[in-house]
């Protein structure tokens, strides 16, 4: 039953102290108030003054689209697209410097305009009213703000500000070469037209309006002129994030200013669709510019040919061959197309074979000319091998040599390019073969020809030759027809499903409502880490809780603080708290003095621990309540190293208890009356070089014992107990002993050394009163305490107590003077 009980008023306890520890960190609520709204101010101009950063997005598809007009005979040199499954390989080229490069030089991003903000220079992309165009080849100044000022609609003036530390660079922008420059005067001014030519030694270029009925006067703006590499550089973060499951990529760009942002992204994509547009058709491309070229040596040669026959036919008076030559004619002409078009496949795959043996890069084999690849392993082992060496590139752009990535492509390589080479020599032995048999054939028919007459047979030679170049002529503008259409009507890869606009979006950054959340945090946390490291590191005595959980020595009341000029607070102020605190510590220092002694004399001590927390004070009021309670009462001064209580008093310390002890006065000549009825003080007197020796002789005896016989209260102002050991000593004389410790002051580990002695029974009859205590509800009290502070502050105490309030000047004239 007990322990159960214990164990509820432990628990009881603990709530307590977590209450009250709660109610001393509430009680620093204005320091709260004051954090939040310094930190709320700090968020709040953080988010006005911080850059704007928006974040816009455009999505794409990509899909290898097949030319449509196309069969599944036709050419392969005009119908192979390039590699399919491009979704990884678009996005890394969105991401590629060499890409973005492309897009900044065509939007000319690397020319700024701004236009002084409130906080700083703000980019006008997309709404700057002119535009300066550059000279092209010529040098212009980089890195420098090129201030521009309207003077009206027609003129302005250029002025640019140089500092003599700074290097200054040029750069042409045609061929991005830069070079340095060294300004002849700190600063340049110089009023211009619109549309006039600016030939400055830093800038080449004229001020061009968008719109003439703009109206410029008097405004200022300011051009500033980046590198290519440098404008590049601030694209980076462009994001290409593939959506998992389909074809389509995501562009995202975030920046400052919206239209630039728009304007990237639209053009980017659009960039990317003519370059992926061009890859496709390179092939094609490539074999029309062989065909045009072959196209055109073939009809000279058939026009050559043609001009023969007739000067041939004139000269020898032929025009028409023989029912013979006729039959020779047709038959020839069929086996020499046959041997051309074998002769010319062998050609090629002799000319693939060669490249492919001593090249390691496939991406671009030469286009098959003219040449019908009609052997499907062929054209389908040409467009892997092309495939995979892209595939390669790519990868060794990603990632290092020794990636297994990039090492199985190789191998790949390696095996398709084997294969095709075999196939390539087996094609090449079946066409000879075909070859062989065609030429036996036409042997036959050369024999026949041979027995016309030599006109006839010359005749026949030109017209076969006619006739082959001919049909030459007629196979090349048939490829050159189709090559055309699959130029023409070749369809990039890259559809816009949703392109960039700006339709009002809102910043990204700086995140507003995240930042106020975090300074109200901040705001919160960090008075509260102040406070509990104040509570922490605190070692002062700042309540009677205090004193109780560190001491074993009873409390015998708090005192508040002294509003008084000097220390008789109780006789100049008797209705102040201060002297109700006394009042009621004399009714409690009753009880602690036993019965034997009620009608004797009673001799009370007062120290401390050191210097400073009020024993003094507490020494004079003690004395004075009992005083004024008609007591006849001495305070006798102890202090003998630092003497204070003749000043309180205005009386001299001239004569005091020294001059009594080393037998130099006597007792009456020492006892000063004081202005306080029924108070006398004894002054400490001149400082002796033997105090401890002086107040432990006999004489200290026999004073306290005559002082008895006249007065009913003797109080003992004694030196700090914690600084030496007269109070000690003196302890034998007190009937109890008043033990003063002072809020805010006095230390916590002071009170190590009375209550050892107290454990000890070395000290009986001791209590301790808390000083110059400051009631505030950051301690959890806010009503004074039962011990010696009767109603204390409060309601109560309105009508019983003077108005103690001073003015801040009065408090602060006081402690000055103090």
């Amino acid at each position: 039953m007990n322990k159960q009980f214990n164990f509820t008023e432990k628990a009881n306890e603990q709530i307590t102290d977590i209450k009250d520890y709660l109610f001393r960190v509430l009680a620093n609520w204005k320091w709260f108030v004051l954090a939040i709204g310094i930190a709320l101010a700090i968020a709040y101009f953080f988010n006005i003054s911080t850059q704007k950063i928006y974040g816009l997005k455009t999505t794409i598809a990509v899909k290898e689209k097949q030319n449509p007009l196309f069969a599944t005979g036709t050419n392969i040199a005009f119908n192979w697209g390039g590699v399919s499954d491009k979704v990884e390989n678009i996005r890394k080229t969105l991401t590629s410097r060499s890409h973005n490069e492309k897009v900044v030089k065509q939007l000319k991003l690397y020319i700024d305009y701004y236009v002084d903000g409130k906080f700083r220079k703000e980019d006008i992309y997309g709404k700057n009213p002119f535009g300066i165009k550059l000279q092209v080849n010529q040098y212009q100044l980089l890195n420098n703000f090129i201030k521009i000022t309207f003077i009206d609609n027609d003129n302005f003036t250029i002025s640019v500000d140089f500092n003599e530390d700074s290097k200054y660079k040029l750069m042409n922008y045609t061929n991005e070469s830069i070079k340095k420059f060294t300004p002849e005067n700190n600063s340049f001014s110089k009023k211009y037209a619109v549309n006039e030519y600016i030939n400055e030694p830093f800038l080449k270029g004229e001020i061009i309006k968008k719109n003439p009925e703009n109206n410029l006067s008097g405004k200022t703006y300011y051009v500033q002129l980046k590198s290519i590499n440098q404008v590049t550089n601030n694209y980076k973060n462009i994001g290409a994030k593939g959506l998992s499951g389909t074809s389509l990529i995501e562009v995202s760009l975030t920046g400052a200013n919206k239209h630039k942002i728009v304007d990237f992204l639209n053009k980017t994509v659009e960039v990317l669709a003519k370059d992926q547009l061009a890859e496709k058709t390179d092939y094609a491309r490539s074999t029309k510019r062989f065909i045009d070229e072959q196209f055109k040596n073939t009809s000279d040669s058939l026009k050559l040919i043609e001009d023969n026959i007739g000067k041939f036919k004139k000269r020898n008076s032929i025009y028409d061959l023989s029912a013979q030559g006729v039959e020779i004619f047709s038959q020839t002409t069929g086996l020499d197309k046959v041997q051309k078009e074998l002769t010319d496949k062998i050609q090629y795959l002799k000319q693939l074979e060669n490249y492919i043996k001593t090249h390691t890069n496939y991406a671009k084999i030469p286009a098959p000319a003219i040449i019908n690849v009609d052997d499907a392993s062929i054209a389908e082992m040409v467009g892997k091998l092309t495939e995979l060496s892209v595939k390669k590139e790519q990868l060794a752009n990603e990632v290092t040599a020794n990636h297994p990535s990039l090492k199985l492509a190789s191998h790949e390589i390696e095996t398709t390019r084997k294969v095709l080479l075999e196939n390539i020599s087996s094609l090449i032995t079946t066409i000879n073969v075909s070859l062989d048999n065609s030429k036996k054939r036409l042997s036959s028919y050369n024999y026949k020809l041979n027995k016309l007459p030599n006109k006839e047979q010359k005749l026949l030679n030109y017209q076969r030759k006619y006739s082959l170049t001919e049909s030459n002529v007629v196979f090349l503008m048939q490829k050159r027809y189709e090559a055309a259409i699959a130029i023409a009507a070749s369809v990039s890869d890259i559809t816009v499903l949703d392109s960039a606009k700006d339709t009002g979006q809102g910043y990204i950054l700086p995140r507003t409502s995240f930042n106020y959340m975090i300074a109200l945090l901040l705001g919160i946390i960090l008075p509260l880490f102040v406070i509990i490291a104040m509570e922490i590191f605190d070692n002062k005595i700042n309540t009677s809780e205090d004193i109780e959980r560190i001491s074993p020595i009873p409390i015998l009341g708090v005192l508040g603080k002294n509003m008084a000029d000097n220390n008789l607070a109780v006789f100049l102020k008797p209705k102040s708290t201060v002297a109700e605190s006394f009042r009621a510590l004399r009714s409690n220092i009753q009880f602690l003095i036993s019965r034997d002694l009620k009608d004797k004399p009673k001799t009370i001590l007062v120290t401390s621990s050191v210097s400073g927390e009020g024993k003094t004070f507490v020494s004079i009021n003690m004395a004075t309540v009992f005083a004024l309670g008609g007591k006849k009462t001495i305070l006798v001064g102890l202090d003998l190293r630092k003497p204070k209580i003749f000043g309180d008093f205005e009386i001299t310390n001239k004569k005091g208890v020294v001059n009594y002890l080393i037998d130099d006065s006597d007792l009456p000549s020492i006892i000063h009356k004081t202005k306080v009825p029924n108070l006398d003080v004894i002054t400490s007197g001149p400082v002796p070089p033997n105090p401890s020796e002086l107040l432990i002789n006999s004489s200290m005896d026999e004073l306290i014992d005559k002082l008895k016989k006249d007065y009913e209260y003797i109080i003992l102002d004694t030196p700090p107990i914690g600084l030496v050991s007269d109070a000690i000593e003196l302890l034998k004389y007190a009937d109890t002993t008043i033990y003063v410790a002072r809020h805010g002051y006095s230390q916590k580990g002071m009170l190590k050394m009375i209550n050892e002695k107290y454990l000890k029974e070395e000290i009986s009859n001791i209590s301790i009163v808390l000083n110059d205590f400051k009631v505030k509800a950051k301690y959890g009290y806010s009503y004074g305490y039962g011990y010696g502070y009767g109603y204390g502050y409060g309601k109560y105490s309105n009508g019983y107590h003077e108005n103690e309030k001073q003015s801040f000047f009065k408090k602060w004239f006081k402690k000055k003077k103090s």
